[in-house]
C-alpha cells in the first residue's frame, strides 16, 4: 500500500514565470486551466482550433488576452505543432486538445481517431525533439477503461478499452503515451504522465450532448429537457477539481521525475457518483418550471455505470477533492447567472478559482 502523504496544495511560486504549452486552450477545461496558470504568473502558449461552439468560455472570459501566444491551428498538423512548440520553448506541456464527445465519435469516427490518436503522437514527437520540455501531462478520460458495468470504481491498473470510437481512441492515446514514455520520452528527459478525470461540470460549458448545457438550454427556451439515460451513473465533479490535480502532478513530475510517471485518476468521492436523473432533480429544485422526460430514441451505446478510484492521487500526490457535488452545482449555476447578468466573467471565474483554493479538503 502507498504511504499516505499530507494533503497538498498547488505551489504558486513554481508556476511564476514558467513557460507552459497548452493544447486545447480554446475548450472548456483548457480555458479554465489557461487563466488559472496565467493568474499564477505562468507564460502560457496555447495551441488549438477556434472554439467549436458559441458562446464559449474562451471568448466570454477573455482567455486570449492572458496568453503569450494564441496559436489557432490543428493538432493534426505536425509541422505547425512542432513550430509552435519550438517557438514557445516550454518546460511543461499539457495536452488537452481532443474530439471530446462520445456521440460525435459515432458520426465522425475517422476524425475522432485522427485527433485523439495521431494528435497525441504528433505532440509527443514534438516534445521529445525540443530540449526545453521537461514535463508532459496527457489528459485523457475516465472512459478509457474497458467498462464492465460493475459497481466498484476503476483503478489505474484496470484494463483499457472502449466500445465506442471516442473511448477507444482515448484508450489508444493512453497506450501510445506509455509506449513513447518507455521508448523515447524517458531518454529525452521528458517525464510523462496521463490523467483521467470524471464528468466535469462548471461555468462556460456549452457543448452539445452534455447534461448541464442541455439543462440550461431547456431553462432558457422553456422546452422540455429530454434525457437519453436517466439511470446512468457518472463521477460528477467541478472542473477545478481535476485541473488542480493536473497542476500538482506536473509539479511533482518536474521535481521528482520518474516517481510520478504513469496514469492517474482524478475523480470525486464515491457518493458524488450519482445518476443523471439525480443531477436533473437537484437543478429542478432551483428552476421549478424546468420539465424533463426520457427519450430512448436518442440513445447510442454508452456505459451505464462509471466510477473512478482516486486512491493513488490521494495517497501519493496528496490531492483531494474540495467541493462536494451540491457546491459544484451551485458554483456552476452562479457562473451562468453572472453571465446572464452581464458581469465580467473573467473576474467571476477568478473569484471561483480563489474560493476553490481556500476551500477545505474533503
Amino acid at each position: 500500500m502507498e504511504k499516505m502523504v499530507k494533503k497538498s496544495h498547488i505551489t504558486k511560486s513554481f508556476w511564476s514565470g514558467r513557460r507552459v504549452f497548452l493544447t486545447g486552450h480554446t475548450g472548456f477545461k483548457g480555458g479554465w486551466l489557461a487563466i488559472w496558470l496565467a493568474s499564477m504568473g505562468a507564460k502560457v502558449y496555447g495551441y488549438a482550433l477556434r472554439p467549436p461552439i458559441e458562446p464559449a468560455f474562451f471568448n466570454i472570459a477573455g482567455v486570449s488576452s492572458f496568453l503569450v501566444a494564441n496559436n489557432l491551428e490543428d493538432i493534426r498538423d505536425s509541422k505547425s505543432l512542432h513550430r509552435a512548440m519550438a517557438e514557445a520553448a516550454p518546460e511543461v506541456v499539457f495536452h488537452m486538445a481532443a474530439q471530446p464527445l462520445v456521440r460525435q465519435s459515432y458520426t465522425a469516427p475517422f476524425e475522432t481517431c485522427e485527433v485523439n490518436i495521431m494528435g497525441t503522437v504528433h505532440l509527443m514527437e514534438a516534445a521529445r525533439n525540443i530540449n526545453s520540455v521537461k514535463v508532459l501531462v496527457n489528459i485523457t478520460t475516465d472512459k478509457c477503461y474497458e467498462n464492465q458495468e460493475w459497481f466498484w470504481p476503476y483503478r489505474e491498473n484496470e484494463p483499457l478499452g472502449g466500445r465506442d470510437p471516442y473511448s477507444a481512441s482515448k484508450a489508444c492515446s493512453e497506450i501510445l503515451t506509455s509506449a513513447w514514455r518507455s521508448s523515447f520520452l524517458k531518454d529525452a528527459g521528458v517525464w510523462t504522465a496521463t490523467a483521467r478525470a470524471g464528468n466535469v461540470i462548471g461555468g462556460g460549458d456549452w457543448a452539445e450532448d452534455r447534461l448541464i448545457p442541455d439543462i440550461l438550454r431547456a431553462v432558457e427556451t422553456g422546452k422540455t429537457l429530454m434525457i437519453r439515460s436517466p439511470a446512468a451513473v457518472r463521477p460528477w465533479q467541478h472542473v477545478l477539481e481535476p485541473l488542480s490535480g493536473y497542476l500538482m502532478l506536473a509539479e511533482k513530475l518536474y521535481s521528482q521525475k520518474s516517481s510520478f510517471e504513469g496514469a492517474w485518476n482524478f475523480g470525486p468521492s464515491c457518493d458524488d457518483a450519482v445518476t443523471v436523473q439525480s443531477i436533473v432533480e437537484q437543478i429542478c429544485r432551483r428552476f421549478p418550471l424546468l420539465r424533463w422526460g426520457h427519450d430512448p430514441q436518442k440513445n447510442v451505446p454508452e456505459s451505464t455505470s462509471l466510477r473512478l478510484d482516486s486512491s493513488l492521487a490521494r495517497a501519493k500526490l496528496g490531492w483531494h477533492p474540495r467541493w462536494k457535488l451540491p457546491e459544484a452545482l451551485d458554483q456552476t449555476l452562479i457562473w451562468y447567472e453572472g453571465w446572464k447578468e452581464g458581469r465580467d466573467m473573467f473576474r467571476v471565474s477568478m473569484d471561483q478559482i480563489s474560493a476553490y483554493e481556500k476551500a477545505v479538503f474533503l
